[in-house]
């Protein structure tokens, strides 16, 4: 098998950023580090930053620019989260679901996941405000330093 063959062999990661809850000055998050971490687990099916309405155009643009899909919510951010993640789940469109968090709220969709035999990964910056469910409830916790 060539190349090619392997690359497209390789498991569907969806790699998945609660931006308001992690991309905060106090965790320093590199948006590049999170993508190293996603395509350790696969191929990068989906690379999704949520933020809400308040974000500002430099953070926008610096995930733009380092290869995220964007998704910017006037609602609830967690919600929108849940349901694309739980969408590509059910849909079978990923094999590696990651989510990058502190946030507990996280943790059926990992569960579900799980359920239908879906590699989880819980990512977390840092271990202030880690969520101990999220991450026990994952196949795989990284904590970022």
């Amino acid at each position: 098998m060539g190349l090619l063959g392997r690359l497209f062999k390789r498991k569907r990661v969806g790699l998945y950023v609660d931006g308001p809850n992690v991309l905060r000055a106090e965790f320093d998050v590199d948006l590049d580090e999170l993508r190293e971490i996603g395509v350790e687990h696969g191929r990068l099916a989906f690379t999704r930053v949520y933020l809400d309405e308040h974000a500002s155009s430099g953070l926008i643009q610096a995930a733009e620019a380092r290869g995220y899909e964007v998704i910017s919510t006037s609602g609830d951010v967690d919600v929108k989260l849940a349901v694309d993640a739980t969408a590509a789940v059910a849909d079978g469109d990923i094999d590696v679901l990651a989510i990058v968090s502190r946030d507990a709220d996280f943790k059926p969709v990992v569960e579900t996941a799980a359920a239908r035999g879906i590699q989880t990964v819980a990512i977390a910056p840092g271990e202030f405000g880690r969520s101990d469910a999220l991450r026990n409830a994952a196949h795989e916790a990284v904590t970022m330093d």
